[in-house]
């Protein structure tokens, strides 16, 4: 009840504000004295003239926007809105006067030009005003709330780094909920034009090489870093400068996170390695992943892993007809399960205890949900694990991707993305030569089948479970020391949302039988990785933390590659994809000697390495050693 009263009385304050706009045109037209006959005219067209204003108001959807959050986006709206409807009384008038010759009743109907474009300029002014008036007080009213407003006492004196656009929210945010108990005492930019400047009562005090110098002026206690999606190097640089100043740094969700023009302080977090190796936004076709993932239905595989679990999260977002998840292992799937049926109550949510080299289990799976597109992220990822149980990796990264591709094509579904890896590249090691075999067996589906068949290959991702980030994280939290088997050891790293949003869209893209090849950036040392997590954690390296190289790993190289040179990657239309060209291939004989892999996948890991390299002639791994000394506990395994 008490918001149609709202609805209402906004409806009439903007219908009377209209009507007083255009008697105050009319008033100023003629100078507060119209003759007799004009006033007629007034309340002859005053009705349809207002109705009309307020029709296209409705029509700009300026009816839907909150009073008390108008911006300058809805502000521009309501100029368009307000100059469209002129423009139609411009052409009327234009129009009438050409008539009243023929039809001289067509005079009362005349809207002198002069009134027109007081009454545009007025019009605007009042419908926008009374909305600014309305967030002006309700800010006021926010700021007075004894319950919300810290002591000075209480809020702490921040540094704000940033006063772009980024930085403006923020300071907006500040002001408006004190109840954070953030103070600020001024930005930071290295924009020399904006020094001296204010910004919603924010100054602007110097540049970043200045944070210590005003820190200490201004008694700041913390820095607080506004620049959204800023580049790794500069959050290094600035994170280092507050670290001689002895205030912690704090940085702002990045611009994914900022909805609305409003960014979520509740969310403001330390600098983590993610920041420290910040890469350029993705976007992307959303349109395109609508249609391609919007009201079908999804099965992931490994839905309760790093990468499967957020590729459910992100597939939930096109509200899919049904999400099926199939995962092996119970409680991650029931973890999944629950945090996306939290998030998402109205979405179709299956999940199903499954392993994918259960085929029997497999097909009652396809036929009973009928998916339109199928993501495959499950695998054994572990390098070194998998040395250790060659035929695990042949059962697991081989036999599960036959089963379900297959499954896929018997179903009629339309699209199967396979998750591969870098490693897959002129591999060295089991788990890599057997995704290389998944690979090409999907690709011998994709010549023969209507379903797209594609693969989208990617490196390493940060945070993902048994991953190289949390290991380091527990080693430093053990005291150490951080274990890394080579200083030049280098990899390419992405965050896990960044990394399957790319996959959505790469699934998205594919016609069938290609790889799709992320842009993972430049390659990062291990090494530079573990030192940048050690001051993360408020600690030197060497003198609280020690790095300990221990030799690598069997099937382990230096660096990893993203294609082969018979590949040839080139660019797609977005620009953090590329697609290799497929070589060809004896499908019938690939096919073949994949199924007698399998047959054999219990037999000795010589016999197992052996038939790889018949599938796989780049492939040159070797039986691994035995271990002649105990390793340091925690060695890090590598992200899939």
């Amino acid at each position: 009840m008490r918001l149609h009263l709202l609805r209402l009385s906004q409806i009439a304050i903007d219908l009377v504000v209209l009507a007083l706009a255009l008697v105050l045109a009319f008033l100023l037209r003629w100078e507060f004295h119209p003759p007799t006959d004009v006033v007629g005219r007034l309340l002859l067209v005053a009705p349809y003239v207002v109705a009309f204003e307020y029709l296209v108001l409705v029509a700009f959807g300026v009816r839907r926007f909150s009073w008390r959050y108008i911006g300058l986006r809805e502000v521009a709206r309501i100029f368009l809105a307000m100059l469209l409807s002129s423009l139609v009384l411009l052409v009327s008038r234009v129009v009438v006067g050409e008539l009243r010759a023929d039809f001289p009743y067509l005079r009362h109907g005349l809207v002198p030009f002069g009134v027109i474009f007081a009454n545009f300029m007025l019009a605007f002014g009042g419908v926008a005003g009374v909305r600014v008036v309305r967030r002006m007080l309700g800010e006021r009213s926010d700021a007075r709330r004894p319950a919300t407003r810290p002591t000075q006492r209480d809020a702490v004196p921040t540094m704000l780094v940033g006063a772009g656009q980024a930085g403006v929210m923020v300071a907006k945010e500040l002001a408006a909920r004190p109840e954070l108990n953030l103070s600020p005492v001024g930005f930071l930019d290295d924009d020399v034009l904006k020094r001296g400047t204010v910004i919603h009562g924010v100054p602007v005090l110097g540049t970043t090489e200045e944070l210590a110098t005003l820190c200490a002026q201004h008694g700041a206690r913390q820095v607080l870093i506004t620049m959204a999606n800023v580049p790794g190097a500069v959050v290094r640089r600035i994170r280092a400068l507050a670290d001689e100043a002895g205030v912690p740094a704090k940085i702002i969700p990045g611009i994914y996170e900022i909805v609305g023009g409003r960014v979520n302080l509740s969310r403001i977090r330390d600098v983590a390695i993610e920041d420290l190796l910040g890469r350029d936004p993705i976007t992307l076709d959303l349109e395109a992943l609508d249609e391609f993932l919007g009201d079908r239905t999804v099965l992931v595989t490994g839905a309760g892993g790093s990468i499967g679990s957020e590729i459910c999260r992100q597939v939930a977002r096109f509200a899919p007809r049904r999400l099926v998840l199939v995962e092996q292992a119970e409680n991650a799937l029931f973890e999944i399960h629950r945090e996306l049926a939290a998030a998402y109550p109205d979405l179709d949510l299956a999940p199903c205890i499954a392993d994918v080299c259960d085929a029997e289990r497999v097909q009652q799976v396809f036929a009973q949900h009928r998916p339109n597109a199928v993501f495959h992220a499950a695998a054994h990822k572990h390098v070194p694990m998998m040395e250790w149980n060659p035929g695990e990796a042949v059962k697991n990264n081989i036999g599960g991707t036959k089963i379900v591709a297959d499954a896929s094509h018997r179903f009629g579904c339309d699209t199967f993305v396979m998750i591969s890896t870098d490693k897959a590249v002129n591999p060295t090691s089991i788990m890599g030569a057997t995704k290389r075999v998944a690979e090409l067996y999907v690709q011998t589906l994709a010549e023969r089948s209507d379903t797209r068949f594609v693969t989208v290959r990617f490196g390493n991702v940060l945070g993902s479970n048994g991953s190289v980030v949390p290991i380091f994280r527990q080693q430093i939290a053990a005291g150490g020391p951080v274990t890394v088997t080579d200083p030049e050891m280098r990899r390419y790293f992405m965050t896990i949302p960044e990394a399957c949003q790319l996959v959505l869209q790469a699934g998205s893209m594919g016609k069938g039988g290609e790889i799709f090849i992320l842009d993972m950036g430049e390659p990062v040392r291990i090494v530079d990785l573990a030192r940048d997590l050690i001051a993360l954690s408020g600690l030197r390296v060497g003198e609280d933390i020690e790095i300990v190289f221990t030799g690598t790993r069997p099937g382990e190289k230096l660096f990893e590659e993203l294609a082969t040179d018979a590949e040839h990657a080139d660019k797609t239309s977005h620009p953090k994809i590329f697609v290799g060209k497929m070589a060809a291939i004896d499908a019938a004989g690939t096919r073949s000697r994949v199924e007698a892999l399998l047959k054999h996948a219990g037999d000795d890991g010589a016999t197992i390495r052996s038939r790889l390299g018949e599938l796989v002639p780049e492939y040159t791994g070797a039986a691994p050693r035995p271990k002649r000394r105990s390793a340091p506990a925690g060695r890090p395994l590598e992200a899939h």
